[in-house]
């Protein structure tokens, strides 16, 4: 019998930062659609960065064809996430936006899944908060999000189930 638990770093119940910068509540997104949670309950990361990378391990089961700006996810709890990239951005009809991943692909933590150019979408007047989603979120009650911090690329954990 042992007295210790051991801990696993990793529990699968983590998802990461999928692009360095602030976290803020979604209430605080600057669009109705996201704030009032119409599509889920979630957060929003001011980016510093243009990479986007999956936060977590999944099968991406959307990619927003023609205006390149939105990757989902499956993953293997049965979660299903929307990655957003830039608010209004549909509009830009993928100028500025470059998918790396297409749908139906398993994709590891780090995998990189959108490139987008940060400094022509602000040039064009669009804000370019991104968008985490939980789309699901009746199926977990207990789902957390973490705001109001500053988050690395996939090493600070943002949601946890």
């Amino acid at each position: 019998m042992s007295l210790f638990k051991r801990k696993s770093k990793d529990t699968g119940n983590d998802v990461y930062a999928f692009i360095s910068g602030n976290t803020i509540p979604i209430t605080e997104v600057n669009d109705p659609v996201f704030s009032a949670k119409t599509l889920g309950d979630g957060l929003a990361i001011i980016p510093s960065g243009e990479l986007i990378c999956a936060p977590c391990a999944g099968t991406i089961s959307m990619v927003a064809e023609g205006s390149n700006h939105a990757v989902g996810m499956t993953l293997a709890n049965g979660a299903e996430i929307l990655i957003h990239v830039g608010l209004d951005t549909v509009s830009l009809n993928g100028k500025g936006f470059k998918i790396l991943v297409k749908e139906g692909q398993k994709v590891k933590p780090g995998t990189k899944l959108l490139k987008f150019d940060k400094s022509f979408i602000e040039s064009e007047g669009f804000d370019t908060a991104c968008v985490f989603v939980l789309t699901n979120c009746e199926d977990f009650p207990d789902v957390r999000f973490f705001t109001g911090q500053d988050v690395v690329q996939n090493e600070t954990v943002i949601c946890s189930f």
